[in-house]
């Protein structure tokens, strides 16, 4: 599957669940989605979090 049919797949489900259970539910599904999107990009070691943790602290110190 190309990354174009995926993106379409999934903009289609999403509108799918806005459609049948609402928009609340469809944020909601998106959300879930992205989150365990990152879960899995750092479990798969592609996300370093102590990296972004000290990106976050960066900012926040800086203000």
């Amino acid at each position: 599957m190309s990354r174009q049919q995926f993106g379409f797949a999934i903009g289609f489900a999403v509108v799918a669940v806005w459609v049948a259970v609402g928009f609340g539910a469809a944020v909601a599904a998106v959300l879930a989605g992205v989150a365990g999107f990152l879960v899995a990009r750092v479990l798969d070691g592609q996300v370093d979090v102590s990296e972004l943790l000290d990106r976050v602290g960066a900012r926040r110190s800086t203000r």
